[in-house]
C-alpha cells in the first residue's frame, strides 16, 4: 500500500535499528514471562494458581502480537492489491502471528477496495474474491455490531475522527472472531476525504485469555470471600465454645478453689483457617474439677463445630459422672458413627481436691506434664487409642496424687512447631525451672507462649496449665 498523508499527520518510516531494539526486548520479556508461566501452579483446584496461569497466557498473547506488530513495523506495510482472476494468494510463513494482522484500504473517489492477504484470511474470505466495500462489510459483521461499525466508519469519514473499536464478525463456516479495527480519513490535496484506510486484527484468542482472567480473578474473589466467611465462623464457634483464654480461666461462681487455672491457643502459622484444638475446665458440682484438651484433625468450619460436639459431649458426660476412662469409650463411639467420619485425641481428667487424686484417661494424646520442686516430669499414661481408630475401643484410666504447688501441663501436640513427640516433651520439660519462680498459671503460660510461641506454626495448639494451690 502506498504512503498516505493522513488527517493529522504524514506517514514517516521508523528507524530500522530502533525497532529492531525494541523487538529484541520483547523477545526476552516474552522469554521471561513464559518462564513464570511454566513455574505457576497449574492445579484447577486452585482459584488463585487458575487465576495467576490465565494472567501468564495473557500475557504472553500480548507480548506475540506485540513482537508481531514491531516486525512489521520494520519491515513495512504489506502490500495489497485487487485480486487477479484466477489468483491464488501465498499463504503467509506464520499465520500464527502476522496472520492475525490485516490491512485494508477504501477509495470513496473511485469506490475500490484493496484488502491485504492477511485480512481475507482473518475474515474468512475466498482469497479470488474481490474484496468488500464499505456499503458490503457489514454482510459480515454481526448483527448485534451493526450499529457500532457503522457508528465508527460514520465517524470517521465525516467528522475525521480515527477509529478505534471492537465487533464480531461471522465467518463462511459460522466460527466468529472478535476484531479491533483501527484507521484514519486519507485526505486529497484539496483537503476533503480521499479514501479510509484501517487495521484490522483478530483478537479473539487475546479476549479469550482476558475473559479467563477474569473468570479466574472472580473465582478467586468469590474463594476469598467464602475463605473470610468460613474463618469468621470458625472463630465466633470457637469463641462460643472455648472457656476465655486471655488471661486467667474464668468461672461462673469464682472456679475452684483449689486450683488456679490459665490457658491459651496459638493459631496456626501456614494456614488461615481454624483448626479442631480445644481446651477446657469446668467445675462440677461434686467440687471436682474437669480439665481436658483435644485435637480434631482437620481445619475449617466443619473441623470446629466437629470440636465443639466433643467439648459439648465431654462436659455433659463429667456432668452425669461419667469416670475418664468409659467417657473416651463414649467420646471414640461418637466420632465413630458421625456422618463425616474424623480423627482425634484427647486428655480427660478430673481433680478431686478432697483426695488430692487426678483421675485421667488419653486417646493418643500426649501426656500431661507434672512439674514438682523444680523438676518435671511427663504422667505415664493409661492404654488408650485415637478417638475414631476403630469401633469398641476400650480405654484405661490410671490416678496421680497431686499436692500444693504441683503445676500440670495439658497441651495439645503444634505447641512445639516440627519436633517428635519426645523432643517436644523434652523442650517443655526444661522449663521446669522458670516454672518453680513463677507464682501464677498465667505467668507459666506467658513464660511457656515466650518459648513456644514465636516458631513458625504448621498446626494450632492449645495449653491448659492447672496450678495446685491448697
Amino acid at each position: 500500500m502506498p504512503s498516505h498523508v493522513f488527517a493529522d499527520r504524514p506517514a514517516q518510516p521508523p528507524e530500522r535499528g530502533a525497532v529492531d531494539a525494541l523487538i529484541t526486548q520483547t523477545r526476552r520479556l516474552r522469554g521471561e514471562v513464559d518462564a513464570v508461566r511454566r513455574e505457576t501452579r497449574a492445579d484447577h483446584g486452585d482459584p488463585e494458581g487458575r487465576w495467576q496461569r490465565a494472567l501468564c497466557d495473557l500475557a504472553v498473547h500480548q507480548l506475540n502480537d506485540l513482537h508481531s506488530h514491531l516486525a512489521e513495523l520494520r519491515d513495512g506495510p504489506p502490500r495489497t492489491h485487487p485480486p487477479r482472476e484466477g489468483a491464488a494468494r501465498p499463504e503467509p510463513p506464520d499465520a500464527s502471528l502476522l496472520g492475525r494482522v490485516g490491512s485494508a484500504e477504501w477509495n470513496l473517489l473511485t469506490d475500490e477496495a484493496s484488502w491485504s492477504d492477511e485480512l481475507y484470511r482473518i475474515l474468512g474470505r475466498d482469497p479470488a474474491a474481490p474484496p468488500l466495500s464499505l456499503d458490503e462489510l457489514p454482510s459480515l459483521v454481526h448483527p448485534d455490531d451493526h450499529a457500532l461499525l457503522t457508528a465508527m466508519v460514520t465517524d470517521c469519514l465525516i467528522d475525521g475522527k480515527p477509529i478505534d473499536g471492537e465487533f464480531r464478525v461471522v465467518r463462511a463456516d459460522g466460527g466468529e472472531r472478535q476484531v479491533h479495527m483501527t484507521g484514519e480519513p486519507v485526505l486529497a490535496p484539496d483537503g476533503s476525504t480521499a479514501s479510509m484506510w484501517a487495521v484490522l486484527r483478530d483478537v479473539s484468542e487475546l479476549r479469550r485469555s482476558r475473559r479467563a482472567v477474569d473468570e479466574s480473578r472472580d473465582s478467586l474473589r468469590r474463594q476469598r470471600h467464602l475463605d473470610r466467611t468460613e474463618h469468621r465462623l470458625a472463630v465466633e464457634l470457637q469463641e462460643a465454645v472455648l472457656p476465655p483464654w486471655r488471661g486467667s480461666l474464668r468461672f461462673p461462681r469464682g472456679g475452684p478453689e483449689a486450683l488456679d487455672l490459665a490457658a491459651h491457643y496459638l493459631p496456626s502459622s501456614s494456614s488461615a483457617l481454624i483448626g479442631g484444638d480445644w481446651y477446657d475446665a469446668l467445675e462440677l458440682a461434686d467440687g471436682r474439677t474437669l480439665l481436658s484438651v483435644g485435637d480434631l484433625t482437620g481445619h475449617g468450619v466443619a473441623v470446629t463445630s466437629g470440636m465443639a460436639m466433643l467439648v459439648g459431649a465431654v462436659r455433659g458426660m463429667a456432668v452425669a459422672g461419667t469416670q475418664p476412662g468409659p467417657l473416651m469409650g463414649w467420646l471414640n463411639q461418637l466420632l465413630d458413627t458421625s456422618a463425616e467420619p474424623a480423627l482425634g485425641s484427647a486428655v480427660c481428667c478430673l481433680y478431686d481436691p478432697e483426695r488430692h487424686i487426678l483421675t485421667w484417661a488419653q486417646a493418643g494424646h500426649p501426656a500431661p506434664l507434672l512439674f514438682r520442686d523444680g523438676t518435671g516430669r511427663a504422667l505415664t499414661p493409661p492404654d488408650g487409642v485415637l478417638l475414631g481408630a476403630t469401633s469398641g475401643a476400650a480405654y484405661e484410666q490410671a490416678e496421680e496424687p497431686l499436692r500444693p504447688g504441683d503445676l500440670l501441663l495439658l497441651y495439645t501436640d503444634g505447641l512445639v512447631p516440627r519436633r517428635s513427640r519426645d523432643a517436644a516433651t523434652d523442650r517443655l520439660l526444661a522449663l521446669a525451672p522458670r516454672f518453680a519462680e513463677a507464682r501464677t498459671a498465667q505467668d507459666c503460660v506467658r513464660i511457656t507462649v515466650e518459648e513456644c510461641g514465636e516458631a513458625p506454626r504448621e498446626d494450632d495448639a492449645c495449653l491448659l496449665v492447672v496450678r495446685v494451690t491448697t
